[in-house]
């Protein structure tokens, strides 16, 4: 872990980048490469401290997702909203889409997919993690709930995670129970230090102004719903 913190520490990276702040994802370009997935390098020294803790507890840290651009958000959630791709209720059960009115879609969606534009994911600051040691052989990672409790197959790394979060980690859980309306995600972990500098910036006027111009499905309803959205969907994780 060291040697690839070394060797990405020297790289041609400006010492600064949380001044050029990127709110919609638009540009991989002070972005690095972890694992699989694209992060900001600011968050690289606390996530490698992470992995070595977790793997000093017997679990193998892998992040399935980190910076996501606003295009492929907005690709998610029009495939969402064309019933291309399922919509899941609270419970993570799929909803027949075609059985609702298009507010009900629109707040269908929102409970597990952020608005393109305000998605955390757009910063390089975000990341969803689980626990590769415990995948089994032809095991499809989902991301749900039921996989992080009980008997699910991370439920002992988040477990772990959660007392590890509460031990001045710079890693929190934007997305638990109680607080706005999007539903708990205990795999997506948000790096405090920087993600509220970006978060801070998010304004409802500039995610609206954003909204206007883009083509994305169920336009006219996100916009008669605006102040709703942001201020339930977004402005809570601020």
């Amino acid at each position: 872990m060291k040697d690839i913190l070394q060797n990405l520490k020297g790289q041609n990276i400006d010492a600064d980048l949380s001044q050029n702040i990127d709110l919609f994802g638009a540009s991989e370009q002070f972005l690095i490469q972890w694992q699989e997935v694209k992060v900001h390098p600011q968050i690289l020294d606390a996530l490698i401290q992470l992995t070595d803790k977790a793997k000093k507890a017997g679990f193998d840290l892998r992040v399935a997702s980190g910076f996501r651009s606003f295009e492929r958000q907005l690709l998610i959630w029009n495939n969402k909203a064309g019933g291309v791709r399922p919509v899941l209720d609270k419970t993570g059960v799929a909803i027949d889409i075609d059985s609702l009115g298009d507010d009900e879609k629109l707040f269908a969606i929102l409970q597990w997919s952020a608005l393109p534009g305000a998605s955390r994911h757009h910063w390089g600051t975000d990341i969803d993690v689980f626990d590769a040691s415990r995948l089994t052989q032809g095991y499809e990672l989902q991301l749900t709930v039921e996989e992080t409790e009980n008997d699910g197959p991370f439920a002992e790394f988040h477990e772990w995670l959660t007392k590890e979060l509460k031990d001045g980690s710079d890693f929190f859980r934007p997305y638990i129970s109680g607080v706005g309306g999007i539903s708990p995600e205990p795999w997506h972990l948000s790096y405090a230090p920087l993600a509220h500098i970006f978060a801070a910036q998010l304004s409802e006027d500039i995610l609206r102004e954003k909204i206007q111009g883009t083509d994305i499905l169920l336009k006219e309803n996100i916009l008669n719903n605006f102040d709703l959205i942001f201020n339930h969907y977004v402005k809570p994780y601020q």
